[in-house]
């Protein structure tokens, strides 16, 4: 952990509980989670209990405790999603990558998490990798995303 970027986020906002929320999503900026250490300078620098910094950074589903993988893939199961086959999408990487939603591979090449909706309801179903939007989506189109970020190279056919 690098305390002078921590030092950084602090400054200016010492002794100001109502900037937790701020800080904490500067802390994710910097680090890709929020680290329990970090929690609790966080909490004695804004004069916060740690119990309180913790209910929020566990409150808000834009926090993780957790390291993140390098891509992120976040699959929609919302209504509109689940009912088009967000289901398919979730067994698709469970399979492909081994990986339960909330978990990260072990080679921090990738995270999966699911959430209630993007609201994109109308493309559904939506895969939100690394930021960027892909609707419509299939369990075809996601193992090929994964390969790509994995390197591997569309199989040719021998009648290609």
């Amino acid at each position: 952990m690098n305390s002078t970027n921590l030092e950084t986020i602090l400054e200016g906002r010492r002794s100001q509980p109502h900037q937790l929320i701020e800080v904490l999503q500067d802390v994710q900026d910097v680090y890709g989670y929020i680290p329990k250490d970090v929690m609790g300078i966080v909490a004695k620098e804004l004069g916060v209990p740690l119990m309180e910094v913790f209910r929020v950074a566990k409150f808000y589903k834009a926090f993780t405790l957790k390291p993140r993988g390098k891509n992120v893939i976040t699959i929609c199961t919302g209504t509109a999603c689940h009912v088009r086959g967000s289901q398919l999408l979730i067994d698709q990487v469970q399979g492909q990558l081994r990986l339960k939603p909330g978990d990260t591979t072990k080679d921090g090449l990738f995270t999966v998490e699911c959430v209630n909706c993007v609201g994109a309801c109308a493309l559904g179903p939506v895969v939100v990798q690394n930021g960027s939007y892909s609707n419509h989506m299939t369990p075809g189109k996601l193992r090929r995303a994964i390969d790509k970020v994995q390197g591997k190279k569309k199989e040719e056919s021998p009648h290609a």
